[in-house]
């Protein structure tokens, strides 16, 4: 065996080794969704027999809810975020990359900066300001933010879509000028259609975000009627009585299934929008 095929087949025994143990607390968790308490403990990977009944008695746990309400709170949440987060942080991405207006540059610069700003600094006074305007225990916490382009990686998606924006010919912009377009024409004709991979990119960045935001749920959703897939996962937690481990695991490997199904569905354009905005840039 030469030196060349010993070291290939050296790295891919370590890429097998590492990938094992990167994989292990997947297939334990999947496993211990079908495991009774009383395996919990066990050292085996799976079960000894498997336990459908965590799937269909975790689903109905919760008294007066099923999982149903609350994969449909979600959605309602994510399906608003999603809409308003796009439009919102594409319109200013084409103004910061097609339109001239004073202080352009600082505002870009300002921009950039809240990059770097921790959400804990904003965390008090938004509480406060939403409070105070009676938006706690609504969803309106969630979509006002994400409407003016400021919710979780809004600055993020702007910095994105304007990198990919500028890669697009100015030529498009004059031509439709000469046909009698306005800027806002512009925009949702020529420009969206164009930055589709950049906007599914987005798109999956903001469902995934807003999908595995506990701590935002938490603090401004009270009502149980209201809770989101997160929050339900909480409930199983109670003091006064034994955790069903077995169910809590099963409806946590339900609650990811929508961010798997949408990653890989969206994958080839996920890829496409990070190296386009990162190489044309």
């Amino acid at each position: 065996m030469n030196s060349t095929l010993r070291r290939s087949l050296q790295s891919h025994v370590l890429l097998v080794i590492f990938s094992l143990i990167m994989v292990y607390p997947i297939l334990w968790w999947v496993g211990a969704a079908f495991k009774s308490n009383a395996e919990m403990s066990s050292p085996s990977l799976f079960p000894k027999e498997w336990l459908w009944s965590n799937f269909t008695e975790g689903w109905t746990a919760i008294p007066k809810f099923t999982f149903t309400q609350f994969y449909v709170n979600t959605f309602e949440l994510i399906i608003g975020v999603l809409v308003t987060s796009v439009l919102s942080c594409s319109l200013v991405a084409f103004g910061f990359a097609r339109l001239d207006f004073p202080l352009k540059n600082f505002w870009f610069s300002v921009l950039l900066v809240t990059l770097m700003l921790p959400t804990q600094v904003t965390l008090v006074p938004q509480y406060i300001m939403f409070n105070t305007w009676g938006w706690v225990n609504s969803y309106l916490p969630f979509y006002v933010p994400h409407a003016l382009a400021g919710g979780i990686g809004g600055p993020f998606f702007i910095f994105l879509l304007v990198q990919f924006i500028r890669a697009l010919p100015k030529e498009l912009d004059e031509s439709a000028k000469m046909d009698g377009c306005s800027w806002f024409g512009i925009y949702w004709r020529i420009v969206m259609p164009l930055t589709k991979p950049a906007l599914v990119t987005v798109m999956i960045y903001c469902f995934l975000w807003n999908w595995d935001d506990f701590f935002g749920q938490l603090l401004y959703i009270n009502s149980l009627d209201k809770y989101t897939v997160g929050l339900a996962l909480k409930l199983f937690v109670d003091s006064q009585s034994a955790l069903p481990w077995g169910q809590l695991l099963a409806m946590s490997l339900v609650s990811i299934l929508p961010s798997v199904v949408l990653f890989f569905m969206a994958q080839k354009h996920f890829v496409e929008g990070i190296a386009s905005g990162a190489v044309k840039g």
